[in-house]
């Protein structure tokens, strides 16, 4: 069974429970993968699924943000029921070692060796994380473990500073 063919099976099944939230969320999600396979003219793949899906959910995160920002508890509460219905279908987020993990052989893989680097160590991570961690995240972890490699000490026989200038 896809993604698609779950989110309608459970969207039918909110429906005669009277879940209006579970109902509404799913409706909007099982519309976004089927705008997205309509834009694409061909079924989506699974991996393609799960990205429509993790899009759905950034955007309801973004929206929970806003609503807290703006002191909307009520809305905010909404939104949050909405990104806990749509967070079971997603497969299970990386932890913090994991992630780790996947950045160091992707940087050794891509020989990655500055922050200028970045780009060539997305597109290998990327495809390895898609849908299990946020991508902003990632980004942050690829930059920051590039950034400790390329500032090393200082070489052997180069003036630190702290000598004597002649």
């Amino acid at each position: 069974m896809t993604l698609a063919e779950r989110l309608q099976a459970d969207m039918t099944a909110a429906m005669r429970a009277h879940d209006a939230v579970r109902r509404d969320t799913l409706r909007m999600a099982v519309a976004a993968v089927q705008r997205a396979a309509k834009d694409a003219r061909r079924p989506l793949t699974p991996d393609e699924e799960l990205g429509v899906l993790a899009r759905e959910l950034r955007t309801r995160r973004e929206s929970l943000e806003a609503f807290v920002s703006g002191g909307r508890a009520d809305l905010a509460a909404e939104e949050q029921r909405k990104i806990d219905v749509l967070s079971g279908y997603m497969p299970a987020q990386l932890d913090d070692a994991e992630l780790d993990a996947l950045v160091r052989q992707a940087i050794d893989e891509a020989a990655a060796h500055s922050p200028k680097d970045v780009g060539a160590v997305m597109r290998l991570l990327a495809p390895r994380v898609r849908g299990r961690a946020d991508g902003r995240v990632v980004n942050e972890r690829v930059v920051q473990a590039l950034r400790q490699r390329a500032t090393p000490g200082p070489a052997p026989g180069t003036a630190t500073g702290d000598e004597e200038r002649r």
